[in-house]
């Protein structure tokens, strides 16, 4: 039996991350941890106002997730964060070195839609544009996967748990 992966589901905002996020901890029968409750409330009353956060802002939000990320390590959870910078994933990494990425992944016009149709989210889609000018992809050295975030979100999960379940596979030696 594997040890069960802590998972960081990232991305932009209006991806999805605290719907699939949840989806995929329980298609995988671990604990989930919405990123959103670790941030101070200065920072939500600054991104309530349409400002967006700078590094300084990040780094006691991501040394929150990190610690939680690091309490799950062997035990398995998903937890979201936008980790939108290699510098933030490598942040988290610092904490708790096995985690895995999944990126949600999708073009700005789907996730501006998404982000006008639901209610009560402190992040305005004024700070879209913000966030994919700072997102920087998940590189070749770094675990995880990228996920695209059309369809349902039952068909995102599923496309998810099968890209974590592929990294997981030992690729067959080539003869």
């Amino acid at each position: 039996m594997r040890t069960p992966h802590v998972v960081v589901v990232m991305g932009v905002a209006g991806t999805g991350k605290t719907t699939i996020g949840p989806l995929l901890a329980a298609r995988l029968g671990v604990p989930y941890a919405e990123g959103d409750d670790f941030h101070p409330q200065a920072n939500i009353a600054k991104m309530s106002a349409g400002t967006p956060l700078d590094d300084e802002d990040r780094w006691p939000w991501l040394d929150a997730i990190g610690a939680w990320a690091d309490e799950r390590t062997g035990l398995g959870g998903v937890v979201s964060s936008s980790a939108l910078k290699r510098s933030y994933r490598d942040r988290l990494r610092a904490a708790a070195p096995e985690v895995v990425f999944v990126h949600l992944a999708g073009d700005r016009e789907l996730i501006e839609n998404r982000m006008r149709q639901r209610q009560g989210h402190f992040m305005p889609t004024a700070l879209l544009d913000s966030q994919f000018a700072t997102l920087q992809p998940l590189e070749a050295d770094e675990t995880g996967v990228v996920v695209d975030v059309s369809g349902t979100p039952e068909e995102i999960t599923a496309r998810a748990t099968a890209a974590l379940d592929a990294l997981d596979t030992p690729s067959a030696p080539t003869p």
